[in-house]
């Protein structure tokens, strides 16, 4: 088995005295690393609100009614919470009552409607956590770096979702199906979208244009929809753990670009599987935009799910990664072909005096994004 970075930090924080609230897209593999911590133990209750008879046993929740429920049991699992109606005021009832002697553990496939509906009534009793897809330092860990490197043109081609990479030869089928209904249902269901077929577009011109500028109008003429219809689409899929923002960077200059985003997904194989094209790196005309996402997606993940920025001014100018702040800044260029040069423009180096210049290719990616954040 694969073992999962976050696992050992999740492990510390049992027993303690507060909800551990675990978060992430579908099939990340969620219900397996806890399974994996916690087993098939007799103490452990599983609740699967996916299943109807679990969200019945919700509705009505009290104290003393759930007590014979859990009675024998060292920790309590609600998977899927998100499918609970009021499920931070249920929660809050759980850890009132039992936190003290049992361990009550969330996990949610959709932060917009878990996370929203449980931080104030969790306020103070809870430990939140966020699961993304496999990450470059994980599968070094698991088979080496050299055997890691090898597989570069397959983890751009197909990704990192744990049954893609551990069922290689379905990885295509595994994708186009979770790139489907199996990804989006719970932005579908949670949330009153009218036009399905509009959403489904944008996130394909969304795919079409990672690496670029994002100009919501332009998207929304593109797909039907006004532009703050497109923002609230956009936010529901970052919610969803699909896609990232990232700002830009500016402090000093008068030139810089000061609002404006790029959007990328967590998952270049789940991005592929939306366009179509699940072509070797060689002959894509994407493999600059492509490997971008792959490279930034991985920092960030490796950043716990923080986004770092790029640097732009309005005479095109650019640093594609900026992470750090003022004094302590570290940059990336990022360049498929190991002989394109990088060009780290003066007026940056000169106001910021970045502490690290890291120019990222195809020899060096798997180095570079499963080490520590230069």
């Amino acid at each position: 088995m694969i073992q999962r970075a976050l696992e050992a930090v999740i492990r510390g924080r049992l027993g303690g005295r507060k909800a551990i609230i675990l978060m992430g897209a579908r099939q990340v593999g969620k219900t397996t690393l806890l399974r994996s911590m916690l087993g098939e133990e007799e103490g452990v209750l599983w609740l699967n609100a996916d299943e109807v008879r679990v969200r019945v046993m919700f509705e009505d929740l009290s104290a003393a009614g759930f007590a014979p429920y859990i009675a024998g049991y060292r920790t309590v699992v609600v998977d899927e919470a998100q499918r609970v109606e009021d499920i931070g005021i249920k929660l809050k009832i759980l850890q009132d009552a039992f936190g003290g002697e049992v361990q009550v553990i969330a996990t949610g496939s959709s932060s917009f409607e878990l996370a929203n509906h449980i931080n104030e009534p969790m306020t103070g009793r809870k430990r939140e956590f966020r699961l993304f897809p496999l990450t470059a330092a994980e599968m070094v860990a698991h088979h080496g770096l050299f055997a890691e490197e090898d597989m570069l043109e397959s983890r751009l081609r197909y990704g990192w979702y744990p049954d893609v990479v551990t069922h290689p030869e379905e990885a295509q089928e595994l994708l186009v199906e979770l790139a489907g209904d199996n990804l989006f249902k719970d932005v579908l269901r949670l949330r009153d979208i009218r036009r399905p077929a509009a959403l489904e577009r944008l996130v394909r011109a969304l795919a079409f244009q990672v690496g670029s500028q994002v100009n919501l109008t332009e998207l929304g003429s593109l797909v039907g929809l006004d532009k703050n219809t497109v923002e609230s689409y956009v936010r529901l899929l970052e919610q969803a753990y699909i896609v990232f923002r990232v700002g830009s960077f500016a402090r000093n200059l008068r030139n810089e670009l000061t609002a404006s985003s790029k959007l990328f997904f967590y998952d270049v194989g789940i991005r592929n599987a939306l366009i179509g094209d699940f072509s070797p790196p060689g002959g894509r005309g994407d493999i600059g935009a492509l490997f971008e996402n792959f490279v930034i997606a991985e920092l960030v993940k490796a950043a716990g799910g923080a986004a770092g920025r790029f640097w732009r001014t309005q005479s095109r100018q650019e640093i594609d990664y900026v992470v750090g702040e003022p004094g302590a800044l570290s940059a990336y260029e990022v360049k498929w072909n190991p002989r394109a040069r990088a060009r780290w423009p003066s007026a940056f180096v000169e106001a910021y005096r970045p502490v690290a210049q890291t120019v990222v290719n195809r020899d060096n990616a798997i180095r570079v994004v499963s080490g520590p954040l230069a």
